[in-house]
């Protein structure tokens, strides 16, 4: 099922709220880890397998390395999702 870019948008916050433990986050598609001050490599690891697991998709490791922001992210899932 084709799911829209909104949609994947609000589910990625609330990946990212669940994952940071933190309610007040608001995702945005230029988004990066140096806009959340608790984002480490450990979280980003933790954040990348939760996202994998919600959209049952399999990012690769250069997808991983590459990814600048939220946007691309997004991008990623769209593609792997249609």
């Amino acid at each position: 099922m084709r799911m829209e870019r909104e949609d994947i948008l609000k589910k990625l916050n609330e990946i990212f709220c669940d994952v940071f433990d933190e309610d007040s986050i608001v995702v945005t598609e230029a988004m990066t880890a140096n806009d959340i001050e608790a984002w480490d490599s450990l979280i980003h690891i933790t954040l990348i397998s939760a996202v994998e697991d919600e959209f049952d998709i399999k990012f690769s490791m250069k997808e991983v390395v590459g990814m600048e922001n939220v946007g691309e992210m997004a991008d990623i899932i769209v593609r792997e999702t249609t």
